[in-house]
């Protein structure tokens, strides 16, 4: 499948769970994929799960992988790589925790891109903050809110109206449809929680 082909993604925030299920989705689709993780057992797994297709770094040489990545595409050189202006350089999509994660990022982001949040509890404000202050770049700034995800080792919990908790990859899907298909949406927030924040 190559929905995502000739597009680069960064996912920072976690190697586990939400952030690999989004990254997994995307190589499936013919994204190159820039993985964030925090600790060597979760880079070898992540590495393990995603080929060739994905890097996987450390939090703290996201930036130094994001320029290195950027100026190999511009200059052609590489595998793989194709020329590129400098102003079109950079990631099409972005998946992170929270704003904070983000926002020392987005210069690496393509005027056109999108952002999409994939914290717990986003907040509302933050989001349509940000997506206010990037408009003039054309990047759409969203929010999924997952709840009631099941994750390995995890207690029994309440079930939502569903009636069963959901998967990392569902919420992925959604992340994915507010970076990919959602094109005239910004600073939204999309509950993925089987109904629990609903009456």
């Amino acid at each position: 499948m190559t929905k995502y082909a000739r597009r680069e993604a960064l996912v920072v925030g976690g190697a586990t769970g939400i952030g690999l299920a989004i990254a997994k989705r995307l190589v499936e689709g013919g994204a190159t994929v820039l993985l964030t993780a925090r600790t060597d057992e979760e880079r070898a797994h992540a590495v393990a799960e995603l080929g060739s297709a994905a890097r996987v770094v450390a939090p703290s040489a996201v930036e130094t992988a994001l320029t290195a990545q950027a100026l190999t595409a511009r200059t052609g050189t590489g595998p793989g790589s194709t020329a590129r202006s400098a102003a079109g350089g950079g990631a099409d999509f972005f998946f992170a925790d929270a704003v904070p994660t983000a926002r020392p990022l987005l210069p690496h982001l393509k005027d056109g891109g999108a952002i999409v949040l994939t914290a717990p509890t986003p907040c509302p404000d933050a989001v349509t903050a940000l997506a206010a202050e990037l408009v003039s770049r054309s990047i759409r700034v969203n929010a999924v809110a997952p709840g009631c995800i099941e994750a390995p080792g995890s207690g029994a919990v309440p079930l939502p109206p569903l009636g069963r908790l959901g998967a990392a990859e569902e919420v992925a899907r959604a992340a994915l449809f507010l970076a990919t298909e959602a094109t005239f949406t910004t600073g939204a927030r999309l509950p993925v929680d089987g109904g629990l924040g609903h009456p």
